[in-house]
């Protein structure tokens, strides 16, 4: 493999790939297989060389680093306070990964059954099982014959399992929610540990486990700190890509197929820079128009996420043990056997509940954590012992959108999450959070909880729950759906993933899901990553 030797202008390679995060990752390791073939990755960011990347709690010191995210914010919208929401993007070989709490879930059957309900032929849960058991390498029990071993990721229950998340897990038990040793298994629905992608205590990167086993592959080029501009068009093919890079302006030629996979937020943007979107968005970008795809930077999908915070009695919370002394401590621990603080991500136990009767599946995630914040977007912990409880719909119902602002690759894409649109976001949410107050309420957690920090015991109504979601929420950075795959006139690539009307040019990562998942994004952008690269292989052969 080589790492940034810029290609000369006008080198032509079989299969141009556009993103080194997770999906990039993924499909230059199956794309470079066979010797014969010739692949060039190109990547905006750099080697994550940073010691903090392979640490787990490591995404605390990375999450606002520029050199390791994008930064991005939302458009301020009315439904969500105004509020410039951040929207943090992974940059760097790895993508999000390098930056993300690791939390590995596939989400429930239905999702992708719905996915094929909606023409998208070939993405039922049977037709990617498959694909997620040959990517696992799970660690734990397999109870119900679903889960993969020997894949490229490592999936393991979290580490350690402090007291005070064993409380929270019979306190749900009390509370009527059953223990549930793998969500990711048969059933989604009860409360338990999170699984990660980590293996001996270390975060386990797209990079780390696609990238790093095949640097010897001199069929493979990846060059980095470069960023695409365009993808050129010969009529309505795709044909090269035209590339700012360290050394200057390069045009690179795709001899089999150009392959987008820069995530829900960059590949939208390409593709009207490119000249492929609704005609009217880019006039008013000021691109000419070359393909009409008015679905391009349309069903804009994530998860929001609101967090609610309690003080906490006894000195066992990240607060305190990553501060002074007790943060020396803590890293000699990891130093020497990987234990402690330093291990954990956003998530240590976990709840999957319904709102409501007569659902399929929970409609409700928990994400709960030793730990209370006294900024989260910017992962300020406060200063006194505490715990927070992050709470989200999981399958939204609003849509929104993401477009260019200017011709220009430099400018930050216009997003609009378009939160809470839907009246159903805003009932879930608000039951949601109800129902989490009645965990932390029950006997269980007496021993731990002291009070409700956020949103406080003044919140009782159901419009001081709303004004709560609406003021607080933030995203937790599951975008999809900007590309959205399906056979109707509104899609913008099949369910190979061929943007409609122009061969030559793919889409593989986040932005093809027509529905969100119901679950944290990453394990579903390694299936889509898998799946597309087998895609990619089989037309090639055929």
């Amino acid at each position: 493999m080589q790492t940034n030797r810029v290609p000369q202008d006008g080198a032509t390679f079989d299969y141009v790939i556009v993103g080194g995060g997770t999906a990039g990752c993924v499909l230059a390791n199956r794309l470079s297989a066979n010797p014969m073939t010739s692949v060039l990755m190109i990547e905006a960011g750099g080697e994550a060389n940073s010691p903090w990347v392979s640490i787990p709690a490591g995404f605390y010191k990375l999450l606002t680093n520029p050199r390791y995210n994008w930064n991005l914010l939302s458009e301020p919208e009315a439904a969500t306070g105004n509020r410039a929401i951040a929207m943090p993007r992974g940059k760097g070989l790895g993508g999000s990964t390098l930056i993300n709490g690791m939390i590995y879930v596939r989400g429930q059957q239905q999702d992708y059954d719905l996915w094929a309900q909606k023409g998208c032929t070939g993405w039922s849960f049977a037709d990617v099982l498959p694909v997620f058991r040959q990517l696992e390498d799970w660690q734990g029990e397999d109870r119900d014959g679903l889960r993969g071993k020997g894949g490229p990721l490592p999936v393991s229950p979290v580490h350690e399992f402090p007291t005070i998340a064993r409380a929270f897990v019979a306190a749900a038990a009390e509370a009527g929610h059953a223990f549930n040793p793998d969500y990711n298994g048969a059933v989604q629905d009860g409360v338990g540990l999170y699984q990660v992608n980590q293996r001996g205590g270390r975060r386990v990167s797209a990079a780390k486990a696609y990238l790093d086993p095949i640097r010897n592959r001199a069929n493979l080029t990846v060059v980095t700190h470069a960023r695409v501009k365009r993808v050129n068009l010969a009529g309505a093919r795709a044909t090269s890509v035209t590339v700012e890079t360290r050394a200057g302006t390069r045009t690179w030629t795709a001899g089999a197929e150009v392959v987008l996979a820069a995530g829900a937020l960059h590949t939208p943007q390409i593709l009207e820079l490119s000249g492929i979107g609704d005609p009217e968005v880019l006039q008013a970008a000021g691109v000419e128009a070359k393909i009409a795809a008015p679905g391009v930077g349309e069903n804009y999908l994530d998860h929001y996420c609101t967090r609610m915070n309690w003080e906490v009695s006894q000195k066992v919370t990240l607060n305190e043990l990553t501060r002074g002394w007790r943060l020396v401590r803590e890293v000699l621990r990891y130093g020497l056997g990987r234990k402690g603080v330093l291990n954990y991500g956003t998530g240590l136990a976990n709840g999957f509940v319904r709102t409501r009767e007569g659902l399929a599946g929970p409609d409700v995630q928990f994400f709960f954590i030793h730990a209370s914040y006294a900024n989260a977007a910017k992962r300020d912990l406060d200063r006194h012992p505490g715990m927070t409880l992050g709470v989200t719909q999981l399958r939204p119902q609003s849509r929104g959108s993401i477009h260019l602002r200017s011709s220009d690759y430099r400018d930050a894409p216009s997003i609009r999450p378009n939160f809470l649109a839907h009246e159903e976001d805003l009932r879930v949410m608000r039951e949601g959070m109800k129902i989490g107050r009645q965990i932390i309420g029950q006997p269980a957690m007496d021993a731990f909880r002291v009070r409700e920090i956020s949103p406080g015991p003044k919140c009782q109504s159901d419009a001081d729950w709303e004004a709560v979601v609406r003021n607080t929420g933030q995203s937790i950075y599951h975008i999809a759906g900007t590309c959205r795959m399906g056979t109707d006139p509104g899609a913008v690539v099949d369910p190979r993933l061929r943007v409609n009307g122009v061969s030559g040019l793919r889409v593989v990562d986040a932005s093809i899901m027509p529905e969100m998942v119901s679950a944290n994004t990453q394990a579903a952008t390694f299936m889509i990553a898998e799946k597309g690269a087998a895609m990619i292989l089989e037309d090639a052969r055929g």
